[in-house]
């Protein structure tokens, strides 16, 4: 799977932002979706996440409330709505994917678990 994240750029504290993340190359209905971000000096963290089939979404405690993550698999693409931003949102953020078992529920938090990455886009808030 090949992924390609884009949507990021400079917003001002309280704004929104969409990010995308395109993937190809393999069944992407099939692969628990995740976003993390990685600010400079910080470990790379869970943002969101969502099983492929769409039912389970979790999030991190920092976001929760302010972001949403969603799926369309007819256009194999992830989102990552971003609403009332701050200033400790700045980051690169990263979508990622791993296979999502049979049961179209699973996904998860741990970064170590996802087997492909993209390249990352970077959001900046400014204050």
């Amino acid at each position: 799977v090949q992924l390609q994240a884009s949507g990021g750029g400079l917003v001002q504290a309280g704004g929104s932002r969409r990010l995308s993340c395109a993937a190809s190359g393999r069944t992407f209905s099939y692969y628990a979706m995740a976003w993390f971000r990685q600010a400079p000096g910080k470990e790379r963290e869970f943002v969101a996440a969502i099983s492929w089939g769409g039912g389970s979404r979790g999030y991190a405690d920092s976001v929760k409330g302010r972001f949403t993550i969603s799926r369309d698999n007819a256009k194999n693409t992830v989102y990552l709505q971003m609403n009332s931003l701050k200033p400790e949102d700045t980051a690169v953020y990263y979508c990622a994917a791993t296979y999502g078992g049979s049961s179209g529920n699973y996904y998860s938090t741990q970064n170590d678990e996802y087997r492909y990455w993209g390249q990352g886009t970077q959001v900046t808030v400014s204050s």
